[in-house]
């Protein structure tokens, strides 16, 4: 959604998407910071041990705990988070880029990478997979 006092913008209604921008970025600016404070080991460690009295360190909404808790991977997204940023929450758990998109698709990992493969959306979507170098 837009702010009051802007334009509405056509990439701000993407279905399906969340569009990161200065607003979203503001209400995940805490989640964020979290998920790229798991770039260094011992955060990972502390994570790892002890998630509730590592998430207390972070600023982050009830909504946002739940998320990564539950590790909503669209959820997070919805929340504020950015992809990159998330993403690092998802290496922690040893997943791939594939998995993650898998899980926001609802597919298994082996659907998710052959529709990437054949062109990256599902047949039943508008335009279906994208072929020929056009969306």
């Amino acid at each position: 959604m837009s702010p009051d006092h802007l334009p509405i913008r056509d990439t701000w209604d993407i279905p399906g998407t969340y569009v990161f921008d200065g607003e979203h970025s503001r209400k995940g600016y805490a989640l964020n910071m979290f998920c790229m404070s798991l770039n260094q080991a011992a955060n990972r460690e502390a994570f790892a041990a002890d998630p509730d009295a590592y998430l207390d360190r972070w600023d982050l909404t009830p909504e946002q705990r739940r998320a990564v808790v539950e590790r909503n991977w669209l959820e997070l997204l919805r929340l504020g988070g950015n992809i990159y940023y998330t993403f690092k929450l998802a290496i922690v758990d040893g997943l791939t880029m594939q998995d993650v998109g898998a899980a926001m698709s609802g597919m298994s990992t082996e659907e998710f990478s052959a529709m990437m493969v054949a062109g990256g959306r599902p047949p039943s979507s508008p335009g279906g997979p994208v072929t020929g170098g056009q969306a």
